[in-house]
């Protein structure tokens, strides 16, 4: 019988893990950890998204190349907007972003990468004339990608949602041979993690949550 206190253990401790190592991923527990994601809701339950489980080392060296390219691109964004600021807080963020561009560098020798795709035409996006950015499409994708790092923390295993390469979608799709219709919405590197899961440094409830009103 499950206990709430495992998945109250499993939520506080979900970190994004950058440091996987090379140890290669059970090909059963693999399989239940895609399984968790395909458990996910949708819209109607339509499931308007697919996974590529990608294993092959030239494939995943071909998408390191073009992750670190948009890689760099964040760096240099995050960079110049801690310019001026105390150095103590320059260096954290430079700390923490080489982290991210070790994981880059060393793609292909993550056991696997998985990248979401999705249909659009599938989604029904309620926010779509609002004059902001929509994001309700969303809520019918990205339960898929929670799911699974949630499944891959219960295994022992550790990942990281990231959606740079959704900014050089056609060189994915031309890669992976996903339909020219669809597009690409994250892709999580998965494995054994090199260091610890958790706990994790969140905002307290208090800050996070209002009742009835705004204020």
């Amino acid at each position: 019988m499950p206990h709430a206190d495992d998945l109250y253990a499993f939520l506080s401790t979900t970190r994004s893990i950058r440091r996987i190592s090379d140890k290669p991923v059970d090909p059963a527990t693999l399989e239940r950890i895609l399984q968790a994601a395909v458990w996910a809701p949708s819209g109607g339950n339509r499931q308007p998204w697919r996974m590529i489980a990608v294993q092959d080392r030239d494939t995943k060296q071909k998408l390191s190349e073009i992750y670190s390219a948009e890689w760099a691109t964040y760096v240099d964004f995050n960079m110049k907007k801690v310019e001026g600021m105390p150095e103590e807080v320059v260096q954290q963020v430079a700390a923490g972003l080489a982290v991210g561009t070790a994981m880059a560098a060393n793609l292909a020798n993550i056991p696997v990468v998985v990248l979401f795709v999705h249909d659009p035409s599938a989604l029904y996006v309620t926010d779509a004339n609002l004059g902001r950015t929509p994001v309700v499409g969303g809520a019918s994708l990205y339960p898929a990608v929670q799911n699974l790092l949630l499944a891959a923390r219960a295994e022992g295993l550790g990942g990281v949602l990231t959606t740079l390469l959704s900014a050089s979608e056609p060189a994915v799709r031309e890669l992976i041979g996903f339909p020219a219709d669809w597009g690409l919405y994250a892709m999580v590197p998965l494995g054994h993690p090199q260091g610890n899961h958790g706990p994790l440094r969140r905002a307290p409830l208090s800050e996070m949550v209002k009742y009835d009103r705004w204020s």
